[in-house]
């Protein structure tokens, strides 16, 4: 009997599908007219020592998801910091009484497992008169009770964690809440980042989580934290920023770095939320588009090399589904999940997203220098990383021209790269994370140029990279 519940207890722990290892785990109908000759090899965030991006793990705070469902599939992916949610509501039933037993379940769990916590506050209360809104768009706390009781709790949750947690961040998208002034925002976010740093001095505090990318509205913000001389309370200034084609986003956020520049030569921009569902939605970011794993997968690596290439740090918006009480379940996840919180199905966007950390991590520095011409009968992205110790390189392109779709249909592009050497040249696919030989009389070599002819491009990533720096699979 204790064997069987032994067996039991173990099953019990693997919930869901398993992660699927295999050179076609993420199918997709591509034909580039090459030869393939390996598929990238997914690697862990234990095998990473660090990358530019965080992976969402929120809504626990209010039981729309369950950590237990799909903790097994975060260190698969490769993604080494999490985004948690603090919830106060949660934790401060009985007034004076913090419960973290939640909370500390799941930190103490992801730690073990060699990951980095950002722990995000609020929201609200309403076990205090005036204590806040307790979901997304609540307002903040207002009433003297309801401001010295959010006091304690931060106070109590800093200490709880202070050798836990260093990375902090401020209420969730206060500005979506139209009673939230710019200096109510500000005031709000002193208040908070402050008793962080005392309790935690080298904390690093993200601030004003806001959801909006407008370069306005973030001014509005620093000029009321500047005038208090609290700028430099924050590591880092959060922004989100949706759009349908997520390679509209890059004006804004080029405005937003200017913007932060004139008032912090420390502080950096960080894109915190950021993913696109898996199906058509009706409410939340990106509704009402006939969305599908193919363009979900498409638009998350674009909107992550998109970040990636611009210099900012960047959320992948989220690990699993999550059913949104009183709304409808948020289909954003990498992984599927049912209305009762079990994963029951591991997307392309998982595997896409693994394929993408397992190349660009902190190995790599961006190569602002040598000039990357495309040829192409549409607007392009591109940009080029050299790995910082071998000096290996690559050129990661794609058609931003639209809404990325479920087509694979591929469209010759002549591709020109001056003064980045690209030895042994492979072309590969992010989606799909399949590797293909580049024939030799597509290259040409032209002193400082080197000229790719007929280079198979859609409206997804895809590399030419040296073969060497790439570790392939099965």
């Amino acid at each position: 009997m204790a064997l069987a519940m032994c067996c039991a207890a173990a099953g019990a722990a693997v919930a869901g599908p398993k992660i699927d290892t295999w050179s076609d785990r993420a199918k997709t109908p591509l034909n580039p007219g090459l030869k393939q000759i390996g598929t990238i090899k997914p690697r862990g965030a234990n095998e990473i020592a660090g990358s530019n991006w965080t992976l969402g793990c929120e809504t626990l705070d209010r039981d729309f998801a369950d950590y237990q469902q799909y903790k097994e599939y975060i260190v698969p992916l490769g993604i080494k910091t999490i985004r948690l949610q603090g919830g106060w509501a949660k934790t401060e039933k009985v007034k004076g009484a913090y419960d973290f037993t939640w909370l500390d379940t799941i930190v103490d769990d992801a730690r073990g497992r060699g990951l980095n916590i950002l722990l995000e506050t609020g929201y609200g209360n309403s076990l205090y008169k005036g204590g806040g809104g307790t979901d997304l768009a609540g307002g903040f706390p207002t009433s003297d009770e309801g401001l010295a009781a959010w006091n304690r709790w931060v106070e109590a949750m800093a200490k709880h964690y202070k050798d836990r947690v260093c990375d902090w961040a401020m209420w969730n998208e206060p500005d979506i809440n139209k009673k939230h002034k710019p200096e109510d925002i500000a005031a709000f976010n002193i208040r908070t980042a402050e008793i962080i740093k005392r309790v935690i001095p080298d904390a690093r505090i993200a601030g004003l989580s806001l959801a909006s990318s407008s370069p306005k509205l973030l001014e509005s913000c620093l000029k009321a934290l500047a005038e208090k001389g609290k700028v430099d309370l924050f590591h880092w200034f959060i922004y989100h920023g949706y759009e349908f084609n997520p390679d509209n986003s890059y004006q804004k956020v080029e405005e937003l770095k200017a913007t932060l520049a004139k008032f912090s030569t420390k502080a950096k921009m960080r894109q915190g939320e950021n993913g696109c569902p898996s199906e058509l939605a009706t409410k939340f970011a990106l509704s009402n588009h006939p969305w599908t794993e193919f363009s979900q997968a498409k638009w998350d690596l674009r909107r992550m090399l998109g970040d990636l290439g611009h210099d900012v740090e960047s959320a992948v918006f989220t690990i699993c589904d999550f059913n949104h009480t009183g709304r409808e379940i948020n289909r954003k996840g990498l992984i599927h999940a049912t209305a009762d919180k079990k994963v029951d199905k591991i997307k392309l966007a998982y595997y896409a997203v693994q394929n993408c950390v397992a190349v660009f991590d902190n190995t790599l520095e961006r190569v602002k220098q040598p000039a990357v011409g495309v040829m192409y009968d549409k607007s392009t992205a591109s940009f080029a990383y050299r790995n910082k110790k071998t000096g290996q390189s690559l050129v990661v392109l794609w058609d931003n021209s639209g809404v990325p779709d479920d087509a694979f249909v591929t469209r010759p592009a002549q591709v020109v790269v001056k003064g980045l050497a690209i030895k042994g040249p492979v072309w590969v696919d992010l989606v799909s994370g399949r590797i293909y030989e580049i024939p030799a009389d597509r290259v040409v070599k032209a002193g400082a140029f080197t000229i790719f002819k007929d280079i198979p491009l859609y409206d997804a990533p895809v590399l030419i990279a040296e073969k060497a720096m790439l570790q392939l699979g099965p």
